[in-house]
């Protein structure tokens, strides 16, 4: 106030002299002194408006350390008044010791440079934070000193609230993480084929370049596993990783699904807009499971967004780019799609940069083993059960088509784990499993003659009753035979 009321006395005394002048020479030089002076007042206010606006003290002298002004801030901060300290010299406060010590103004003046450091206020017996920082004027000498004074138990505070948005953020990546890991699922590739050997050496290579991938196979093969495969090895395994599978999703619905919507862009839409799966997915990693399904309109907008790597929502007229690694797969033949009209050629080469093709289980019989061994031994522990498969259902289980794949085979383990109280699962047991009917099952897809099918009948119920009685003169009993005619049977089947 006191600044203020010395512009007012001036100005005062300045419009007294103006009216004296009036009719004299002087009196134009004393209109533009009074029109100088109000320029300046009405800037002094603004800046003193400023200030007193600032969160931050504020302390400022002039180049001999003179205080000049304090805002509003300081007096709240310090609990020192206008009043004790505007006017004097900091060095002369100091001396005093009953406002502050440790003030930084002396050593700016001294070092020309800016200083931090830690100063106590005496009366309030607080440390606070001061920076002094040094203002030249054209000469190079200093004409004012700032300096911005902070609280303590405010620093404390806002560090105290870093360090807890902190820890939010570090549970939160936690749990970011935790969940990937969930969706990418625990599920381990096990191989011994060739046919996979070669697929995963296909994956180890693609992986880290950021290409599109597409996945073909027959339903259960593991198309998913290799997708996830393929993710974790990448250079975004820690972005997100999002699955839609375009066969679950209503037509109608699923071009809002991939590409979001904004408010109003139908009825029912969200009132703030809706972000799509290529938004989420966006730094990470989509996969479109089932590509084979998405209707063609659609086919058409997605290729516009592989192409551009930018999307705009329905209803949108803003593009939202994208930087996104897409992987597709399919159990459909997609050139046969092309053809039949149901597919975009064009798309199809978007999409076929890296071509990975997964054989059914059927062709790759040497993975059955492993597989089996490995389902088994993860439903014994989930089931808390202590079963084992038999060699002779291992046996079975190599004969067998498996029209259904990977997820055939993994069903029935968990099937015959659950059903099995211990030890090792019987073949009456697997071939029940696999035939309800209690018919045989043709180990390949060619059809047989009549002669083949008796055959395989006959080897099954030996097999069987041989496995039930325990003995080959008991199972001869009650099929019916010779002992002798038994036994040749058994050597045909390779059994003892």
């Amino acid at each position: 106030m006191e600044g203020t009321e010395a512009l007012d006395r001036v100005r005062s005394s300045l419009l007294e002299l103006d009216r004296a002048l009036k009719g004299t020479d002087l009196e134009q030089q004393a209109a533009q002194a009074v029109g100088a002076l109000d320029q300046f007042q009405a800037g002094y206010y603004d800046f003193r408006e400023i200030c007193d606006n600032l969160y931050d003290g504020i302390h400022i002298t002039d180049g001999e350390g003179k205080v000049l002004f304090i805002n509003q801030a300081y007096t709240r901060t310090t609990g020192i008044r206008p009043a004790e300290i505007l006017g004097r010299k900091v060095a002369d406060i100091e001396a005093e010791g009953v406002l502050y010590r440790g003030s930084v103004t002396e050593q700016v003046l001294k070092r020309r440079e800016r200083v931090n450091s830690v100063a106590i206020i005496l009366k309030l017996d607080k440390e606070v934070l001061v920076t002094g920082n040094p203002v030249f004027d054209g000469a190079g000498n200093i004409k004012l000193v700032v300096t911005n004074t902070r609280d303590f138990p405010e620093l404390k505070r806002l560090e105290q609230r870093l360090l807890t948005m902190a820890e939010e953020s570090k549970k939160v990546n936690e749990e970011l993480a935790y969940l990937r890991r969930q969706q990418t699922g625990h599920k381990q590739i096990y191989y011994r084929s060739e046919a996979m050997r070669q697929v995963m050496e296909v994956v180890r290579t693609v992986s880290a370049a950021d290409v599109t991938v597409l996945i073909t196979g027959e339903s259960g093969t593991g198309k998913e596993l290799v997708a996830n495969e393929v993710y974790q090895r990448s250079e975004r395994r820690d972005k997100p990783f999002i699955k839609v599978n375009c066969a679950a999703i209503p037509s109608e619905l699923l071009e809002s699904e991939l590409f979001g919507y904004e408010e109003g862009a139908f009825t029912g839409a969200r009132r703030m807009g809706k972000a799509g799966m290529f938004e989420l997915a966006n730094t990470g990693v989509i996969l479109l499971d089932e590509i084979g399904d998405m209707p063609l309109p659609l086919q058409t907008k997605l290729l516009r967004v592989l192409q551009e790597r930018e999307l705009i929502r329905i209803g949108g007229s803003k593009p939202v780019k994208l930087d996104i690694r897409v992987i597709a797969s399919t159990n459909k033949d997609l050139r046969e799609e092309i053809k039949g009209g149901r597919f975009r050629e064009d798309l199809f080469y978007r999409l076929n940069v890296v071509p990975i093709a997964l054989k059914p289980l059927r062709e790759r019989r040497e993975d059955i083993p492993l597989l089996a061994e490995e389902f088994c031994r993860a439903y014994s522990k989930k089931y808390g059960k202590s079963v084992l498969l038999s060699q002779e259902g291992l046996e079975l289980l190599m004969e067998y088509p498996w029209p259904g794949n990977i997820r055939e085979l993994e069903n029935l383990i968990e099937r015959l784990v659950v059903t099995n109280d211990s030890g090792p699962i019987a073949r009456s047991s697997v071939f029940r499993a696999l035939n309800p009917n209690g018919l045989p099952f043709s180990p390949s897809e060619t059809s047989q003659t009549l002669k083949a099918q008796v055959g395989a009948f006959e080897r099954e119920l030996i097999l069987h009753t041989l496995e039930r009685e325990g003995s080959l003169r008991k199972a001869a009993r009650v099929l019916g035979v010779d002992h002798s005619t038994l036994v040749k049977k058994c050597r045909q089947y390779n059994r003892p």
